[in-house]
């Protein structure tokens, strides 16, 4: 598949870096279509997908992160989310950091009766608010995490909260194929726009109706 310039790709223009969750984002997934699609965007190579590890993951990132050479815009999915919060709380990055911003997608619980033993590995989950601009977005029928936590998790982050609307995991599964309206959260990360949208202003009726931002 030939590849688009969905962002600028000069030396100057943030690396997306792609987080996957679980057993790593399949064909179909918004993240590996993104990776095809996208001259400045790659998939973080995390490892140990089947069985996965808090700390290597970790510095997995973190490497990943310093040999960029340019802005970064982290774009989490699941329980890469997680990863993103305990990879700023551990590196503590300051504001001079490649990291520009994150869009955190679909984070599930692992705190009370996680979905999957694998994540027990990542609890606690790390509630310091994150040292760059960020935006969380959450569906009401994610079957790993209740609605009103993601809420308070994005509270808890610092994160603006955007409501997906009934959208499961917000992955292959959902038919959301390249999922353009996160390719429009980007542009504004990566632009430095993530500032707060009026609430009840959907982005994409075509996605979900329930699709709007929360400050």
């Amino acid at each position: 598949m030939a590849k688009t310039n969905q962002l600028p790709t000069s030396p100057q223009e943030p690396l997306v870096l792609l987080i996957p969750g679980l057993d790593g984002s399949g064909p179909g997934h918004w993240q590996r279509r993104w990776a095809e699609e996208m001259d400045n965007a790659q998939m973080v190579d995390l490892g140990l997908w089947e069985k996965p590890h808090r700390n290597t993951w970790i510095n997995r990132l973190n490497l990943s992160v310093q040999r960029a050479g340019r802005p970064v815009v982290l774009v989490a999915h699941s329980l890469g989310c997680l990863l993103t919060a305990w990879w700023a709380k551990f590196e503590q990055p300051a504001w001079s950091s490649p990291v520009i911003g994150a869009l955190l997608v679909a984070p599930p619980e692992v705190d009370f009766f996680p979905r999957d033993d694998r994540l027990n590995g990542f609890a606690p989950t790390p509630s310091d608010e994150l040292p760059f601009p960020s935006i969380l977005v959450a569906s009401r029928n994610d079957p790993w995490i209740g609605f009103p936590t993601a809420r308070l998790l994005a509270r808890q982050w610092g994160s603006q909260f955007v409501d997906a609307g009934d959208t499961g995991h917000i992955n292959a599964d959902s038919k959301i194929g390249s999922w353009e309206d996160g390719k429009q959260l980007l542009r504004q990360l990566a632009g430095g726009a993530a500032s707060p949208q009026p609430a009840h202003t959907p982005l994409h009726a075509d996605w979900s109706e329930g699709l709007e931002y929360r400050s």
